[in-house]
């Protein structure tokens, strides 16, 4: 091949997120040569797990176990085929999704562990199920740190490694093609920085680990599932532009099978980033118990309320089909002081640094902090003294005169009556629904008790226009449980394997319709764990080699 920089290894990684940084720290582990190719700068290694909470999908583990919640892997695995919804043919996805629950403790939480990667005491409760079950019992276990200490954590173990020198980091590489000599993939083809000079890397085996499409909203929009009608005209981007799904592509020109793309992790409450890096960034609420869901003209959307915690692909699904591209939760100070969170590690300082006592002052004093924080700096937030002067701003920010104000307090009043009348009678299901996630002290702590939006002494009233926001593809290329990327016929593609997102975080679509939550920084762990197991025992078992005299051709997607 002519031109450019040219590197051989053993392993070649495409992408640099945590599926990536944990294939290679598992391959340095088995003293073998890799080259890493990362299409952004050295500061965005890690990827989006830089940037996540750091929950975490465990089963029976100790701090369950300390909190005296039972659960068991039979458990576990109803609850996880009952939310994923498989469908016939879901042969790999359901045998990544049993692979999980046996291997999540001794290959996720004690792995962390040997890192000095810990987890925050209490055990969360989350998805637990809305018209199917979900978790039948607490599970979501919060990296202690968040996310993003956890990935700091293992890129310092992968610079400090014993075997560093057999590493190659190559930022700045966008890789534009694959190389195949035979049957066999054996390196890829790329351009480097803005110079656009061609690079090549000839590898043995090549790890695709590149992440999902949901960083692409016309790839969203077109792999939209069906039976929700169109796509929102406007959707935020939880992800980022580099989640492209040209890996997808490229492997689909190789053979390989793509599935379930219409399977994504979406969020439906999502508002403008208040200091985006790229157009539409999106930041991810956790959208408050106690406020009312309503719909554009200030109606609370029904016959049955939204509220989150239960199961966010039904909220995802009611959001998506209303008349216009944007919901409304209407609430006040008090329940968005004790209630409001936004996901990930940029806003949630004293988890992500550690300082469990002003963690714990945030939970009992609530963060007014964050609240005001957002009114100030977040467009999609709008407060008033007065529902009028609520409704006033509402229009105003939409540019549209859509919301009545008498309609909206109308809404809010009958609301708020039904609270009056005391817990005996309280026949509406949103309050019905905070009642039963006030049974668990993780969301007492973080839960109004019945609180109204009128009341004078916990305003000024609140109003947060959301979008649907993209964060994570649950399908993508098929492998089997060595990480295999496979074509037609369950065939593997030789030298190819695919990780954590780019894999649908296993078999290409472990979680089926629905993660249980907290399921994919674990399946970028898994996964990675096993492509590096592979590699290293198919080289023992002498799997044949790329022949080296034999001129590669590119495989373009």
């Amino acid at each position: 091949m002519d031109g450019g920089a040219r590197y051989q290894t053993e392993a070649l990684i495409v992408g640099g997120g945590l599926a990536g940084i944990v294939a290679a720290l598992e391959l340095l582990d088995r003293n073998r040569r890799v080259v890493l190719v990362e299409r952004q700068s050295e500061s965005h290694l890690g990827g989006l797990a830089m940037e996540a909470f750091g929950g975490m999908h465990l089963v029976d583990t100790p701090l369950q176990r300390r909190q005296g919640i039972l659960d068991s892997a039979e458990l576990a695995l109803a609850d996880w085929n009952s939310f994923a919804e498989f469908g016939d043919g879901d042969d790999w996805p359901r045998r990544w999704a049993g692979r999980y629950i046996e291997r999540c403790v001794p290959d996720i939480y004690e792995w962390l562990r040997r890192y000095g990667i810990g987890f925050f005491p209490a055990v969360q409760w989350v998805e637990r199920g809305w018209y199917r079950a979900g978790n039948s019992v607490p599970r979501y276990h919060v990296v202690w740190g968040t996310s993003q200490r956890m990935t700091r954590d293992l890129l310092r173990a992968v610079r400090e490694h014993a075997h560093r020198d057999r590493l190659q980091i190559l930022c700045d590489h966008t890789v534009t093609g694959m190389l195949r000599r035979g049957e066999s993939v054996c390196g890829c083809v790329g351009v480097r920085g803005d110079d656009r000079e061609e690079f090549t890397v000839e590898a043995e085996h090549v790890v695709l680990a590149s992440g999902g499409i949901t960083g692409n909203l016309d790839k969203v929009r077109a792999n939209w599932p069906r039976e929700w009608g169109a796509a929102p005209s406007v959707m935020l981007n939880g992800s980022h532009p580099a989640a492209d799904g040209a890996m997808h592509d490229a492997a689909a020109a190789l053979g390989a099978r793509v599935t379930h793309l219409d399977n994504m992790w979406n969020y439906a409450a999502g508002v403008h980033h208040p200091r985006p890096r790229f157009p539409g960034h999106g930041l991810s609420l956790i959208p408050c118990k106690s406020a009312l869901w309503m719909d554009h003209r200030g109606r609370r959307i029904g016959p049955e309320p939204l509220v989150t915690g239960f199961d966010t692909r039904h909220l995802v699904e009611r959001v998506s089909q209303q008349e216009k591209p944007y919901t409304w939760q209407v609430l006040n100070w008090r329940i968005a002081a004790r209630e409001l969170a936004v996901s990930g590690a940029q806003h949630n300082a004293a988890i992500r640094d550690r300082r469990l006592f002003a963690f714990l002052a945030q939970i009992i004093g609530g963060n007014d902090r964050l609240v005001a924080e957002m009114v100030e700096d977040c467009e999609d937030f709008v407060s008033a003294t007065t529902v009028a002067g609520l409704a006033e701003r509402m229009n105003r920010l939409a540019g549209t005169a859509d919301v009545d104000a008498g309609v909206l307090e109308g809404e809010i009043r009958r609301y708020d009556d039904v609270i009056a009348r005391g817990p005996r009678y309280h026949n509406d299901d949103q309050l019905r629904r905070i009642a039963q996630l006030r049974l668990w002290l993780g969301d007492r702590m973080r839960t109004c008790r019945f609180q109204r939006i009128l009341d004078p002494a916990a305003g000024p009233l609140i109003a947060i226009r959301e979008f649907v926001m993209t964060r994570k593809s649950l399908g993508g290329m098929q492998t089997d449980l060595h990480s295999r990327v496979l074509a037609d016929g369950d065939r593997p593609v030789p030298g190819l394997y695919a990780v954590g997102e780019a894999s649908g975080f296993g078999g290409g679509g472990s979680s089926g319709k629905r993660s249980l939550e907290g399921t994919c920084l674990t399946g970028c762990i898994l996964t990675a764990q096993a492509a590096a197991a592979a590699i290293v025992q198919g080289a023992a078992a002498g799997a044949a080699a790329p022949v080296p005299d034999r001129m590669p051709e590119r495989i373009a997607p």
